[in-house]
């Protein structure tokens, strides 16, 4: 009999600490207290951004206790089936119409957001269609890295090494960039500037850039066919062309990317 009820115990013990232990796991899955007040972006934000680039700002609210009612704010699915019908690519920025199902006339493509740009205050801009954060004068003739950059143009190779180089302090920077994070813009980062309802350049309206030039600006991209010659862009027209790496051209640093 005693070993009857040593064995009940045993088992009454034993339920209850896998009972104890199932109500500490259980109690750490959720915050003890619902979600205070935060700054950040609303869902009706996202959805506005991917239908129709407008860029909406940070707001402080406090997260509700219960779901949104019918018709207050877009849910994930809406979410979900507007990504799904965007195009990868980008509008081309021309919006006048010569030929039934011209690009002026469908306009295809992601549309930009409003506003394009964003000048941080700190000799950067940041680009908010693709996220790339660029140096805000578009010809700085700064010395960077020992190269000598008074007349704004380089060869590709010490394009290359002053835009490397450059860190904040340098060309009106003060964004705590160090040396490393800047480089010379690949041949899809450059041309994703242009604007092709522009010309002289052919950069959007709102573009708060100092000193864009004119001509050759030259890309980190290396022609595949002839090794000696790098891609660049025209900023009269928006041409992409290659030349000789040797040849002196504009350079415009960017920063960031995936």
């Amino acid at each position: 009999m005693r070993s009857k009820y040593l064995l009940v115990g045993v088992v009454v013990a034993v339920l209850f600490s896998v009972t104890a232990t199932a109500i500490v796991v259980a109690g750490n899955l959720d915050p003890a207290n619902p979600p205070a007040s935060t700054s950040s972006y609303t869902l009706e934000d996202v959805y506005d951004r991917l239908n129709a680039g407008t860029a909406g700002s940070e707001s402080t609210f406090t997260e509700p206790s219960s779901g949104p009612g019918t018709g207050t704010m877009h849910t994930l699915n809406d979410l979900y089936a507007l990504v799904g019908e965007r195009a990868p690519v980008p509008k081309t920025g021309q919006t006048t119409f010569y030929a039934t199902g011209d690009d002026g006339d469908l306009e295809k493509g992601v549309a930009w957001p409003i506003p394009r740009f964003t000048d941080n205050g700190n000799g950067t801009v940041t680009d908010n269609l693709t996220g790339l954060i660029w140096l805000k004068n578009a010809n700085c003739t700064d010395t960077v890295g020992s190269i000598v950059k008074s007349t704004g143009k380089l060869a590709w190779t010490n394009a290359l090494t002053w835009s490397n180089n450059l860190a904040s302090g340098d060309c009106g920077l003060s964004d705590s960039s160090s040396a490393g994070e800047w480089r010379l813009p690949n041949m899809r980062e450059l041309y994703s500037l242009i604007d092709f309802s522009q010309y002289n350049p052919p950069l959007p309206n709102d573009r708060p850039f100092e000193n864009v030039e004119s001509d050759y600006y030259w890309s980190s991209t290396t022609d595949e066919h002839e090794p000696a010659k790098a891609w660049y862009v025209y900023l009269v027209k928006g041409d992409v062309l290659y030349d000789p790496k040797t040849y002196d051209y504009y350079v415009w640093p960017v920063r960031g990317g995936q």
